[in-house]
């Protein structure tokens, strides 16, 4: 489960000037379900709420995120995805608790190894926002996160294998972390010569775009290799003014956009949706990536869209738009060497 992060654990560095610090709009974040219920004018589906699944997996969520949400909408894809309901508690076949095999793939301490080239380093539990249909929300970040310890463990890991190229920060999400924490490890990778890629997978722009800061942006322009950031975003909604500057921020850092979306049932199962966030995307100078299908982990088979009902969406998507604006349709399976296309 990932934990609710500490924000004592945050850096200390002055954000841009004027702008409020991330650090007090994390701690500021709503956790009660009833809150936020309250907050979009829908107190009646507290009817439809799991305390059990809030009390397994809280309830975390920028105020800002909330504020995209349309008010007195019990539909609105941006409240689905972080509202606990009463259907995660439906225990159903085929749902477990690592979906995509994270433990067998573990190589150290926070390191997982699954394709060629790359290494994945679990860098923290911690997550700005709690997405309910979360592929780690069962995993032991208490034990297995990369950056204990200086980061010593992974990087020596790290070291001792020629054949990795690519180095990838994930989560929980790394910007959780401190920039001079993330500055730690660039450091010590620094000095591993076959090390020549670095990607970051966030969700923080989109949902705590204030956490793009000065800081943040020296790091990224200071690094030495080309550096690709994976967005999350599902659905155009999750897009404003605010995440805007900060993806504009990041392009300016000399980093290489890219989304990466699931697909989920009652969030973007549309044309139009799926339509919506790649243009929208785009607009905001992002590529679109890939489009995930769902990783079914417990809790989360209220989320599914089966296959075949997938496929037809891509279909129609590839029909509708320019071929960069079509991410790939993939799904992870546990054991193969890359993401399997369907």
């Amino acid at each position: 489960m990932i934990p609710a992060a500490s924000p004592a654990l945050q850096p200390a560095a002055a954000p841009h000037a004027g702008a409020p610090d991330w650090k007090r709009l994390w701690r500021e974040a709503v956790r009660d379900p009833r809150e936020l219920l309250g907050l979009v004018g829908l107190p009646q589906l507290a009817a439809r709420m799991s305390d059990a699944a809030a009390a397994q997996f809280p309830l975390r969520v920028p105020r800002g995120f909330v504020a995209r949400m349309r008010h007195g909408d019990p539909h609105d894809p941006l409240l689905r995805q972080v509202l606990p309901l009463d259907e995660e508690e439906r225990v159903v076949a085929g749902f477990g608790l690592d979906a995509v095999g994270d433990a067998a793939a573990r190589a150290g301490a926070g390191v997982i190894r699954k394709y060629r080239g790359r290494a994945l380093l679990v860098a923290t539990g911690s997550c700005a926002v709690h997405c309910r249909y979360c592929f780690r929300r069962h995993f032991p970040y208490a034990e297995e996160t990369a950056a204990a310890q200086g980061w010593r463990e992974a990087v020596a890991l790290v070291a001792a294998d020629a054949s990795i190229e690519e180095v990838i920060l994930s989560g929980g999400d790394p910007l959780s972390l401190a920039t001079a924490k993330l500055a730690e490890l660039s450091s010590a990778l620094a000095a591993i010569p076959h090390v020549v890629r670095l990607r970051i997978h966030s969700r923080l722009p989109m949902v705590l775009p204030e956490r793009v800061d000065a800081e943040l942006l020296a790091w990224l322009r200071a690094l030495p290799w080309p550096v690709a950031f994976v967005l999350h975003a599902n659905h155009a909604n999750e897009f404003d003014a605010q995440v805007d500057v900060a993806l504009a921020r990041l392009r300016d850092a000399g980093v290489g956009l890219l989304n990466q979306a699931v697909l989920l049932r009652g969030v973007n199962d549309s044309v139009d949706a799926l339509a919506a966030l790649s243009a929208r995307a785009w607009a905001a100078g992002v590529l679109p990536y890939y489009l995930h299908q769902l990783d079914r982990v417990a809790g989360t088979a209220h989320f599914e869209v089966p296959d075949e009902e997938a496929r037809a969406l891509h279909r129609a998507l590839a029909a509708r738009l320019p071929g960069y604006l079509v991410p790939r349709l993939v799904r992870e399976v546990p054991g193969d060497t890359g993401k399997r296309p369907l």
